[in-house]
């Protein structure tokens, strides 16, 4: 339990910190696919949600993942901990006479294992709070315009003109919350819905995690090296961090703060098109409804597969459609990384 709260801390501090970047990553993704993009970039992402929904907007949907930040950073680093005990006692002598240090590869897939299992907890998590983020800028309904033949359908954009008089916070709290699109989601695909773009995840998470903590602890052996003059080595076997101690090898914080910016602008990096293709998965409904008079018995209930969105979003925008947001995302990473390490050893050395 000494490791389950410090790190509910240190993901709640960092979900706060980060979130409207979160939110911009997200918009960005999503609008890959779309044949006309909303955002320029980032930053004016960023300054069309603060114009047009103020700070509400930027912090739609922020409950949902700061739950989620609790449950999935005590997730990653207890259920690491946990294999990393349980490849130790696999490998280790029988008579458990000499108790020996973790390498490196072993570090990482027992952190590859960690992300596998919580991606499990995190696909629903992250489903709701990206239908939460661009709810503001799903489609108006497609509308038949009879002066063709046959009709075509356009955005029925004068709806939306009619009630532009509303009040920002009218709007969103006319919004579905989290409970609401719960509920819509299992009505209409059942509780597999509830991970719609697992796949994504999995791959996200399982690469990325072992390739963060890999890289956390491979930056802090070398930082402990140069500070105490020894060869690098990986860090004690039953612990992500070094445990408290009364000689110089504790990682100062600085040296927690370093190390763990680092692995989060890699860990952001090695896997992002596979987020990318996630949150376009997860958006499709809102950002790309079926025509508004399509029998209800035509419009298919199954979403398109990971591969599928893949090739079509990088058939529309190419390589660069796939990183979209991810410039921002590095570097919102490495201050938000950084408190999350440094809360967590900070807590953990003073607490264990």
């Amino acid at each position: 339990m000494c490791r389950v709260y410090p790190s509910k801390i240190a993901g709640m501090v960092a979900e706060v910190f980060e979130y409207p970047f979160d939110l911009a990553k997200v918009r960005l993704q999503s609008q890959v696919l779309d044949s006309a993009a909303r955002f320029e970039g980032p930053l004016d992402c960023l300054l069309q949600t603060w114009r047009n929904e103020g700070v509400r907007g930027l912090y739609r949907g922020l409950p949902v993942p700061i739950f989620g930040s609790m449950v999935e950073t005590a997730g990653i680093f207890v259920t690491y901990s946990q294999l990393q005990s349980a490849i130790l006692w696999c490998t280790s002598d029988v008579s458990g006479a000499h108790v020996r240090q973790l390498t490196l590869p072993e570090l990482g897939l027992a952190a590859a294992g960690s992300g596998f299992l919580t991606s499990f907890i995190i696909t629903p998590i992250e489903l709701i709070k990206c239908k939460m983020q661009v709810q503001m800028l799903a489609a108006p309904p497609k509308v038949p315009v009879f002066t063709t033949s046959p009709p075509l359908f356009i955005h029925a954009t004068t709806l939306v003109t009619r009630h532009r008089r509303r009040t920002v916070s009218q709007r969103l709290r006319n919004l579905p919350g989290p409970f609401a699109i719960i509920s819509n989601v299992v009505r209409t695909s059942g509780i597999k819905g509830l991970w719609v773009g697992h796949v994504g995840t999995v791959i996200r998470e399982t690469g990325g995690t072992a390739a963060l903590f890999a890289s956390k602890e491979f930056f802090a052996s070398l930082l402990l090296a140069r500070r105490t003059q020894i060869s690098p080595t990986p860090l004690k076997p039953h612990s992500t961090f070094i445990e408290t101690t009364r000689d110089n090898t504790d990682l100062l914080p600085w040296e927690s703060a370093l190390s763990g910016a680092l692995a989060g602008a890699i860990y952001r990096v090695s896997l992002y098109p596979a987020d990318t293709v996630k949150s376009a998965i997860q958006t499709a409904e809102e950002l790309r409804p079926p025509d508004t008079f399509t029998p209800s018995s035509n419009v298919s209930r199954s979403h398109a597969s990971f591969w599928e969105t893949a090739k079509a979003m990088y058939k529309a925008r190419g390589v660069r459609g796939l990183y979209a947001g991810c410039g921002m995302t590095v570097a919102r990473a490495i201050p938000s990384s950084a408190i999350v390490f440094l809360v967590y050893d900070g807590l953990n050395q003073r607490f264990a």
